[in-house]
């Protein structure tokens, strides 16, 4: 076996399995050169193979065992067998001893073909290697769990060391810092590269009183992930700001700035915002793809009859879909996604954002600036000139925009935009508060779509267990009823928090003439209600319900995303 790995290269054997031409690993040859890369990483690079392709052939080819290292505890023996640069070198890493055989070393390789790595971690071991198959991201994702902390705390160490014997061991005076110091640089995008690796959406780096605290936000909560001494501060805000594009020399004020990163050959967008706390600046950095903010319909999590509804709206060739609900519940997520949907060669589509949030290839997006009077008003006055047939407002904040809006869909656009309200209903009053007229309300409004995320229980260790009285109340069932609820527990996939991924939770309203008729005649909250429900409507806590009976979420959960 270990002769035929030694002889076959990987292009070789991917043609083989007829994963790959001749012509494309040619061409994937010539843009290997001078890159660096391994010839794997240049082909997925460049879109001719995914990873999962190279899995699935090298598994045919060589009757090797996948593993999945996702949920997987490396022992700490094993983890202290190797430096973490050799397999950063090798993209592999060891993650047990041979049950039967304490002799040999099982490590998860991207390329098992790779004999020089083989051997090398053979020898550093002094152990037998037997290569197992993985794909590179999951490899670098369980580098980052084992070794990451203790490499940024290292890399703090290093930045400590230095700037004692710069400054002859004098304390730190909060002037300036040597950004070029490598273990702040090193640190900084060590940061970054776990917090994407670990599905945060914000890193917070929090002056404390005398250390430094760093927390990420996953599935919408906080977990604090690392401490640091409050002196390395300085030099991790400056460093960021230089990245952000912000100036370093001010530090009394809030800034804004805003980088781009790869990570695991992903694009990631990071905006970042500074504020002057007590103990020093508070920096928030915003992570976001372009694959998260566009996914597939399917992955919103709508049921079928719901699924109808929304594609039967945005079928609609004119009027105003509104999407709707607080800071962070996927609002922007759905509207990329029905923008995705909606983008044909044939149709015009045009944005207006503050900040744009993701880049969609070929939709006009338009930035808001307010420095040259570039508001959503005026932007949106350029764009009805621009011969649009969708246009997208990222939020309706004051009734100059709402009005245009609403002019602009009665004389045949379609308008999606979001708003700030707590449900589907509401919305129609907010629009009439903002000083829109109900019967322009009524004529242009397609439908309404509120919502809010709630974290799913982790899949390998959610535990069944029987409601209580006051749950069964809450699930709104017989309290003499057996109900069985399921509530989170921990383990090494969902990194001991007992949830992983979110889903969306909707309430869509489609307006038909009983509701139009009620928005024009000055209808109550109670009326438009109980005809959106009449018609088929499901509010946001009777979808809550049906996720919790189905186990895939808790009644915690539930509840906060549907407050009554």
């Amino acid at each position: 076996m270990a002769l035929r790995r030694e002889r076959m290269r990987l292009g070789d054997l991917l043609i083989k399995q007829n994963v790959l031409t001749e012509d494309e690993l040619k061409k994937a040859l010539e843009l290997q050169k001078g890159s660096g890369k391994k010839i794997g990483e240049v082909l997925v690079d460049n879109g001719f193979i995914t990873e999962d392709m190279i899995v699935r052939a090298l598994q045919m080819q060589l009757g090797l065992k996948v593993v999945q290292l996702t949920g997987v505890t490396i022992p700490k023996e094993v983890r202290n067998l190797v430096s973490v640069d050799l397999l950063k070198k090798y993209t592999c890493i060891p993650f047990e001893l041979d049950p039967y055989n304490a002799n040999i070393l099982h490590l998860a390789m991207a390329d098992p073909m790779d004999m020089a790595a083989i051997d090398d971690i053979s020898i550093v071991t002094n152990l037998q290697i037997e290569p197992y198959i993985a794909t590179t991201r999951d490899i670098l994702a369980a580098i980052d769990r084992c070794y990451g902390a203790s490499e940024t705390l290292d890399a703090a160490r290093r930045f400590t060391q230095e700037r004692a014997q710069l400054r002859g061991g004098a304390a730190d005076d909060d002037t300036d810092t040597d950004v070029s110091d490598a273990p702040i640089v090193q640190l900084v995008r060590s940061l970054i590269e776990q917090a994407i690796r670990q599905r945060a959406s914000d890193i917070h780096i929090e002056a404390l009183e005398n250390k430094v605290r760093v927390r990420y936000r996953i599935d919408g909560a906080l977990y604090e992930r690392m401490v640091y001494d409050n002196s390395l501060l300085p030099a991790i805000s400056t460093r960021i700001k230089i990245l952000g594009g912000m100036d370093i020399s001010e530090k009394r004020k809030p800034q804004d700035g805003r980088m781009s990163i790869m990570v695991d050959r992903q694009d990631y967008d990071i905006r970042i915002s500074s504020l002057p706390t007590v103990h020093g600046e508070k920096i928030v950095m915003r992570l976001s793809s372009k694959l998260n903010l566009t996914r597939n319909k399917k992955d919103l999590g709508l049921p079928p009859d719901e699924m109808e509804r929304f594609n039967h709206m945005l079928a609609s060739p004119f009027g105003i879909i509104l999407v709707t609900g607080p800071t962070g519940s996927g609002k922007s997520t759905t509207l990329y996604t029905a923008l995705s949907e909606l983008n044909k060669e044939a149709v015009n589509i045009v944005t207006v954002e503050d900040p744009v949030e993701a880049d969609i290839e070929g939709i006009n997006q338009v930035q808001v600036n307010n420095k040259v009077d570039l508001n959503f008003a005026s932007a949106l006055r350029s764009i009805l000139r621009q011969d649009p047939d969708i246009i997208m407002i990222g939020e309706i904040r004051d009734r100059e925009t709402a009005t245009i809006a609403v002019q602009a869909s009665i004389t045949g656009h379609l308008v999606v935009s979001t708003l700030h309200t707590n449900n589907a209903v509401g919305t129609l009053n907010r629009m009439a508060d903002m000083g829109v007229e109900r019967y322009l309300i009524a004529d242009s409004v397609v439908g309404v779509i509120a919502q809010r995320l709630v974290r799913k229980l982790c899949s390998h260790c959610k535990k069944m267990r029987p409601a209580t009285s006051e749950e069964k109340r809450v699930l709104r069932m017989n309290t003499q009823e057996d109900v069985n609820v399921y509530e989170p527990c921990g383990c090494d996939f969902c990194s001991h928090t007992g949830y992983y991924g979110r889903i969306g939770v909707f309430e869509i309203m489609e307006v038909n003439d009983e509701i139009r008729d009620l928005i024009a005649e000055n209808g109550t909250t109670e009326e438009l209600e109980r005809a959106a429900r009449n018609s088929g409507m499901r509010t946001l806590r009777e979808n809550g319900i049906n996720y919790v009976l189905n186990g895939t979420t808790s009644v915690e959960e539930m509840l906060k995303a549907s407050y009554e």
